[in-house]
């Protein structure tokens, strides 16, 4: 049975008459919550493909045909061909997590432990493209997405750092010219996390995981936090970002915080967050969440038609079909 809650959580009744009020959190998550998502969710349960992980991070289809995804406890890629086991692609991956392609086709990995932003080459040897801004030592990059032009965009907090190791003194979204140039593209994103660009790459919205350490103990202590959100920016045809607002808040006291985003062709914005992934419109109106059996952190579109959404969440790894395409990753001609 899906259970079905509205954007707002109330409960609703489902087609036989019964309420879902007392269902327990195990319970629901065993479904998809499709509030106004109807017309976009268009299974009717989640396929786990894979489990036994420690914490599954940083997914992306290869147009081959196959996912790759982290473990980013472990430090490791995994290649699943769909209907096969889970390989090991990388090992050793220097605490990976976002991962995408450029234009070329080539890996890019956001690689934590090891402070930089690396490109596989097709010999299968790792260049690094991003490890110092202005001379100091960036952070703990996370998540990494591209443009039609070339520039490569990537968050990079540093929460996970001891303070005696950072060097650059604040969290941002920096840029990868197209010449390799790398520049701060933002500071004023407090704790950035997950990144996704409008289909026509005219907006870069960026997830705000929290404002301080003191949301961290907010969640603690079961209290709801205001400041997990997304952020939009304006992109302007030289990359650089301006008109910084919220776009979309995602308070809440539940477990999970704003995470991996993903974008599909009609704007839609899909964030993993407290309870599960939450869909907005591309006005920044919340349709609902999607709900899994574990919390996810990430999502990708892939398939040949685009229309299958992987969930990294936690110890495994799901999909969805969805009725509407997601944006593809940006390729040259």
């Amino acid at each position: 049975m899906i259970s079905l809650w509205n954007a707002e959580g109330r409960e609703r009744e489902s087609n036989d008459g019964n309420t879902m009020a007392d269902l327990a959190i195990h319970q629901y998550r065993e479904s998809i919550v499709a509030t106004q998502l109807t017309d976009i969710v268009k299974s009717s349960q989640p396929e786990r493909l894979a489990t036994g992980f420690v914490f599954t991070e940083g997914p992306v289809w290869h147009p081959e045909g196959y996912w790759l995804f982290v473990d980013v406890r472990a430090s490791l890629i995994y290649r699943l061909v769909p209907g096969s086991q889970p390989e090991i692609f990388r090992a050793q991956s220097g605490g990976s997590n976002g991962m995408t392609f450029d234009l070329q086709g080539r890996l890019l990995i956001c690689e934590g432990d090891n402070r930089q932003v690396t490109r596989r080459e097709p010999n299968g040897t790792y260049t690094p493209l991003a490890q110092h801004l202005g001379g100091k030592r960036i952070n703990r990059p996370n998540d990494i997405v591209t443009r039609s032009e070339g520039s490569i965009y990537f968050t990079d907090p540093g929460g996970r750092l001891p303070q005696e190791a950072r060097e650059l003194g604040f969290n941002g979204v920096h840029r990868i010219a197209p010449d390799g140039t790398l520049s701060n593209a933002t500071a004023d994103t407090e704790y950035p996390n997950g990144l996704a660009f409008s289909p026509d790459e005219r907006v870069l919205y960026v997830a705000i995981t929290r404002r301080d350490d003191g949301c961290i103990e907010e969640k603690a202590r079961g209290e709801v936090c205001t400041h997990q959100c997304i952020r939009a920016f304006d992109v302007a045809a030289d990359g650089t970002l301006s008109n910084n607002r919220i776009f979309a808040t995602l308070a809440s006291a539940a477990d999970g915080v704003p995470d991996g985003m993903k974008v599909d062709v009609e704007g839609r914005v899909y964030c993993t967050g407290p309870e599960g992934c939450w869909v907005f419109d591309a006005s920044g109106n919340h349709l609902g969440i999607v709900r899994l059996p574990e919390i996810p952190a990430n999502c990708a579109w892939g398939g040949p038609d685009h229309q299958t959404m992987l969930f990294t969440a936690r110890t495994s790894v799901y999909t969805l079909r969805m009725k509407t395409p997601g944006t593809r990753i940006p390729r040259a001609a």
